[in-house]
């Protein structure tokens, strides 16, 4: 059997390294069950549990006695096994002969922190269903949420934290949320949901590190990218205790593109907060007011100067006619234009909590359990600024900062968005 396994990993300063203890269940990574090369297996309940091998355990327990409750000679217990290896049935009948659903190992850790090792959710309901508690934590205070973000089981996160009410924003002992450890490992997904489900993303651990430094250390740029679009100018410039920001670990770490990348979100902060507010609101506003403007003028001169001028004395019918239908067409091309710079493309209502991105009273946003999009591990349908989920073919426009149905892109000349309902 494989043992607990020790990581040292990096921190934010290049002079010093932290021991992460990553979680026992981690000898999923050494193998799950024991290799058939090493027959003959050995004759007991916790290979019998990790094989999922009922007959074995009916015969050891009813037949020989032996006890389910027991932990193995390292420690772990059979119910853990079961749960690594996602055995169901084997679960059941351990916990129907005496099994505590909460014993945990000598780290600390229970069934359910080794069920979220492979994300597997169907054993996972059954312990929390026989009394699994979903927040215990293990000695470094990693909870279940803990444990699958730090193996990208995006999946197992959304059912604890949908249906159990697990916590999606807990710090462990050294103040890191789940958050910080999906960024940490470059699980975009997974970061994804937890923004979705109102994790904090500035928060700092021990180091003084948000989820953004985190990332930059490991040099993770789809991390990066979805942490910066989430995010503000303040989460570019947050300093560790070193007095690094992200950008300058990820130069420190030679993960050049990061840094230009982190560094070039800056700039583009800067140019729209700094002097250029004006413009950049202007920019937004597109080419419309300007259009409008500029056909409004040629009217009123066509009118001036044909219509109300010296020739309309001399007009025939014909002439007259021709001159008046040109005002009603461009009248008409005017109210036309307004209408679909106006229109809704097919903007989809947002669910925004407050700016400061804290979390009110109720722990969780309200979440549709059976969401398709969700239920198949479509992840990219989470909107992480309108806090939605999004129909398929629906994106977030990044001008008018919402999302839209059936986006095709944003039109400067009609300053909208072309979508569903343009």
């Amino acid at each position: 059997m494989a043992s607990e396994i020790e990581v040292l990993e990096d921190t934010t300063t290049a002079t010093t390294t932290v021991s992460v203890a990553v979680d026992s269940a981690a000898v999923a990574e050494k193998g799950a069950v024991p290799s058939k090369e090493d027959e003959p297996l050995k004759d007991d309940v916790y290979t019998a549990a990790a094989y999922g091998d009922l007959e074995k355990l009916q015969r050891l327990v009813e037949a020989e006695g032996r006890p389910v409750a027991e932990p193995d000679g390292l420690g772990y217990h059979a119910l853990q096994w079961a749960a690594l290896n996602n055995r169901v049935a084997a679960a059941q009948y351990i916990l129907e002969h005496g099994a505590d659903v909460n014993a945990v190992d000598h780290t600390g850790q229970t069934a359910l922190h080794w069920s979220s090792v492979r994300g597997h959710i169907q054993v996972a309901e059954l312990l929390l269903k026989e009394g699994a508690k979903v927040d215990a934590a293990d000695l470094y205070g990693y909870q279940s949420t803990h444990v699958a973000a730090q193996y990208g089981q995006t999946s197992f996160i959304y059912h604890v934290v949908a249906k159990w009410n697990a916590d999606p924003d807990v710090p462990d002992n050294d103040g890191r949320s789940p958050l910080h450890w999906a960024a940490y490992k470059g699980f975009a997904d997974s970061i994804r949901l937890l923004l979705y489900l109102d994790a904090y993303r500035v928060r700092e651990d021990k180091e003084g590190c948000t989820p953004l430094h985190w990332a930059a250390i490991r040099g993770n740029m789809e991390a990066c990218t979805v942490l910066v679009q989430a995010g503000k100018k303040d989460d570019l410039m947050v300093k560790d205790k070193t007095g690094l920001t992200p950008a300058q670990l990820a130069a420190d770490k030679n993960h050049r593109q990061v840094a230009f990348f982190l560094d070039n979100a800056r700039r583009v902060h800067d140019r729209g907060c700094n002097g250029n507010a004006t413009f950049a609101k202007l920019s937004k506003l597109g080419l419309a007011p300007l259009l409008w403007c500029i056909a409004i003028v040629l009217l009123a001169t066509y009118i001036h100067s044909v219509i109300a001028g010296q020739y309309i004395m001399d007009m025939t019918a014909p002439f007259a006619l021709f001159a008046w239908s040109g005002v009603f067409l461009a009248t008409a091309g005017l109210i036309m234009f307004y209408r679909c710079s106006r229109k809704d493309p097919g903007y989809i209502s947002a669910n925004i909590r407050d700016s400061q991105n804290q979390r009110d009273d109720e722990p969780l946003l309200k979440m549709e359990l059976d969401n398709p999009a969700l239920l198949t591990g479509n992840w990219s349908q989470l909107c992480i600024t309108c806090k939605i989920v999004r129909p398929v073919r629906s994106k977030h426009c990044s001008t008018c900062d919402r999302c839209v149905e059936q986006f095709d892109h944003h039109c400067p000349w009609v300053s909208n968005c072309i979508g569903k309902g343009l």
